[in-house]
This record gives structure tokens, sequence and C-alpha cells, in this order.
């Protein structure tokens, strides 16, 4: 059995007719962490969109957590998304509920009935990011790396094989931004398997991890010192 999440094969990137990275060539096995970066408009967050299939792969063939993304159906991008766990840069936690409600929120949301499961859930994943003791406070009531971290836990929520971490400490200062990759290569040590697009290179320097680049409509592995 293949130890690949994902696979792109020949694959071109679009943001609606506009043509953004051609001839992708991509693969990432279970427990690996990576590294995409590259400057503003560069595909970042087009590539990470086609993965969690907010854009359609049109060209070429895309292989993620047993969905192809080439023939992906509308109606399947829900049990997609439940396999896959997604960190953005803005956190999308709901302003109207306690950091518990945002969690039993997304249980509801992706089938879970049994209280107690969902109770327990919700405790062991605030537990792992540090957050546990916030359940019952509101998101204006934390700080911002706190909120990423409470969406970090959102995003463990249903056991992913993957997380796509996309700029997760692009609102954050330096060592917010430290604490909260902290958090996300333990999560990574303890066998999840994690793709993360950013621009900040000093991340790269402090936790050093394989590295691909956008660039002039390209993506191609780089060595960390020339980043």
């Amino acid at each position: 059995m293949s130890q690949a999440v994902l696979s792109l094969k020949n694959a071109t990137i679009y943001q609606g007719d506009k043509e953004i990275l051609s001839n992708v060539n991509l693969e990432v096995n279970h427990g690996e962490f990576l590294y995409i970066i590259g400057k503003t408009g560069s595909g970042k967050s087009s590539l990470m969109k086609t993965l969690y299939a907010d854009l359609p792969l049109t060209i070429g063939t895309g292989h993620i957590v047993d969905f192809d993304l080439e023939t992906l159906k509308e109606n399947d991008i829900p049990f997609l998304r439940r396999k896959i766990g997604i960190v953005f840069q803005d956190f999308k936690l709901l302003p109207d509920r306690s950091i518990k409600d945002n969690m039993l929120f997304v249980l509801k949301a992706t089938g879970w009935t049994d209280r107690d499961e969902m109770e327990h859930k919700i405790e062991e994943v605030l537990d792992k990011v540090g957050m546990k003791n916030h359940a019952l406070k509101m998101p204006h009531q934390i700080s911002g790396g706190e909120q990423q971290r409470v969406a970090i836990a959102r995003a463990l929520l249903n056991d992913p094989e993957l997380i796509l971490a996309d700029e997760p400490t692009g609102n954050l200062d330096p060592q917010t931004s430290i604490e909260v990759l902290d958090v996300l290569k333990k999560i990574n040590a303890n066998g999840k398997t994690i793709i993360m697009a950013t621009h900040d290179y000093a991340l790269l320097m402090k936790f050093p991890s394989k590295t691909l680049k956008c660039e002039d409509s390209k993506i191609f592995e780089v060595v960390q010192r020339t980043v």
C-alpha cells in the first residue's frame, strides 16, 4: 500500500481562467512536514485551495486521502474535508460561540451524535494545543495566537490524515508564530502529515523541513539555505 497521502501529476492550477502553476508534480508521504513558500501571488494559496477542492483540478491528476481530485463530485467535497484538517490565516472561529461551542458545531456538522464522545474529543484536542482551560471563553476573549491554537484543535477533531495550514502565522507576531509552529511540529511528531504554506522564512530557519517554492508559475524543491 502506498504511503502517499497526496500525489499530483502534471497538474495545472487555475484561479478562474488564469493559469497560476503549471506542470505540478508533487508527492507527500504519511508523516511528512512540508513547507510551501513563495511571494504573495505566486500560487501557494491557489495550490492549497485545489487540495481541499475549493478550486477544481481540470488538468493533470491528483490523489489526496483516498479521493481523486480530477473526478471529485461536488457532493463528495464534504467527505474529503472530513479527512483533512484545514487551518486558515484568519482563524475562522464563529464569534458568537464559545470555544467549546465552536468545536461542537464542527462535530455535529460532521455527523457526531453522542454527547459524551463529543465532550471527550473536544477536551482531548484542546489539551493537545494547550487550550483546555479556555473552553468556555469567547473568541474575542483570547489572543490571536490562542485563537490559532483553537483553530488547530478544530482541525484535529475528526482525526484527519492530513492537515493543510494556509499561512497559519500570517496574522501573528514573531514570538507567537514560533509558539504556533511549535504546536504544529509536535502534532507532526505524533504522526500527522502537515503541509504549510508560508512566507515567513524565519520560521523555516528555526524549524527546518522539506521545502517547495512557488515561483514563475512553477513549483520546485529548494534546499533551506537558498530560500
